[in-house]
């Protein structure tokens, strides 16, 4: 379906629904493929393909709202969506928060952020893709078995129309490339991965790197030690890093600061972390993961410093969660077909700092460096922190040996006040960091 069908098809559901009833209404449609290869030892594992299309009408009467969503988009099929779902929100209780962006607020410029690559990877590419970073792997003296690679691309057609007057869609792409496997033998084996993922498959890793690098990490972590407990500076991998910036997403999501569930609801305008570190969401970064020229509810989106100079600068907020505030949406809406706007992110990112990982390791005596957390061990209201974690001791500035089934815990408000941020910012995924240092963290060991 063409983006111009696309918007009539939605347009005329709007249409509908005003016309039976509904004081406003909108109405989203994302359309997409996807194409996946995986494979082990040079062995085909599987090859899936999806295409799909999924609508999802909103309608509102008063202070009441309500969803009806369809996977058949055929014109008969949705002959009686309208007058579902007003019957619907007839039904439901009030909500004196929910409504449509205010009009002054959607976005008019559209701009082209080069989202859609103009070549789809063939099943044979992908196979290729694939067959490279495993054969990479297995090269790697000491990796002695494979979890298998895999590949696979996708391309999604969205669009938005509103009661409001906004009708606008845009496409994207997706490609990416990982692999796992194990080093060492019996009992004494150990497991890494790495992986690579872009809107353009241009911009992917070398499937040899990926490899390599998936390989190259397994072996280093074969023979991990215990390490007693005590107060420790934590280094986090940027692999890592990233799920620190992730927690404070959480912090500062709208829909928790307004139900008051978040450890920073009172810390707007307040250093939360260091001084000097900074944090951006970019929902306009051309070719990034996660980009987007308007928000779920057509509002126009906006480069925004979330955290300045340490200070917390911004919620993240959509039109529903900026009115329990008292605030203007920030253009965080995001939303699938059947269910309403929530407040969340889009490229975010901890900005670098001038120090090298190599020179943050070595000025320390002592210290933990985590390559994977595992588990979940994060309370949102409170801040506390514990996860399972493995990595490398740290002796004397140098990486000494790998460690294993320990627990690092803290609380993320010191934590955020105590960290150092290095110079290695790569952009992998929607969410980034560099390598970071944290003071004063336990761990938990044997």
């Amino acid at each position: 379906m063409s983006g111009s069908q696309l918007l009539d098809r939605l347009s005329d559901l709007v249409k509908k629904a005003r016309n039976l009833g509904a004081d406003a209404a909108d109405a989203l449609m994302v359309e997409g493929t996807s194409v996946s290869v995986s494979r082990r030892l040079g062995k085909p594992e599987s090859l899936t393909r999806s295409e799909g299309r999924d609508l999802g009408l909103r309608v509102l009467v008063g202070h009441r709202q309500a969803i009806v969503s369809s996977s058949d988009v055929s014109p008969s099929a949705l002959a009686d969506l309208p007058a579902r779902a007003l019957a619907m929100a007839r039904a439901v209780p009030e909500d004196p928060f929910c409504g449509l962006a205010d009009p002054a607020w959607l976005a008019t410029d559209i701009p082209d952020l080069d989202l859609m690559d103009a070549a789809e990877p063939s099943v044979e590419a992908l196979t290729e893709w694939a067959d490279r970073a495993e054969a990479s792997a297995l090269a790697v003296s000491g990796v002695t078995n494979s979890e298998g690679a895999s590949a696979g691309a996708g391309r999604a057609s969205i669009g938005l129309v509103t009661s409001t007057g906004f009708a606008r869609a845009f496409d994207s792409s997706d490609a990416s490339v990982s692999v796992s496997v194990l080093a060492g033998e019996g009992t004494g084996m150990e497991r890494d991965y790495d992986h690579t993922s872009a809107v353009h498959a241009s911009d992917l890793l070398a499937p040899e790197i990926i490899g390599r690098a998936a390989g190259e990490k397994a072996v280093k972590r074969l023979a991990p030690r215990k390490v007693g407990s005590g107060k420790v500076v934590i280094v986090f991998d940027p692999r890592v890093s990233r799920s620190l910036v992730s927690h404070l997403a959480g912090a500062v999501n709208g829909s928790s600061v307004a139900r008051g569930t978040s450890f920073l609801k009172d810390k707007m305008g307040e250093r939360i972390l260091a001084n000097g570190i900074v944090v951006i969401d970019d929902p306009k970064r051309r070719r990034g993961l996660n980009s987007r020229p308007f928000d779920g509810e057509g509002v126009a989106t906006t480069r925004r410093a979330i955290v300045e100079a340490g200070v917390l600068k911004s919620w993240i907020l959509d039109c529903r969660s900026a009115r329990q505030l008292n605030l203007k949406t920030t253009g965080h809406a995001a939303r699938g077909v059947s269910s309403p706007p929530g407040p969340s992110t889009s490229n975010l990112h901890l900005e670098p700092g001038t120090m090298s990982p190599e020179a943050m390791i070595g000025r320390l005596a002592s210290g933990f460096y985590v390559t994977e957390l595992i588990g979940f061990g994060v309370n949102g209201v409170t801040g506390d922190y514990s996860r399972g974690a493995t990595g490398f001791w740290i002796d004397k500035g140098e990486i000494a040996y790998p460690v294993s089934e320990v627990t690092i815990a803290g609380n993320l408000k010191d934590m955020f006040l105590n960290m150092t941020v290095a110079s290695d910012l790569e952009f992998r995924y929607a969410t980034n960091a560099p390598t970071v240092l944290v003071e004063g963290m336990t761990v938990a060991g044997a």
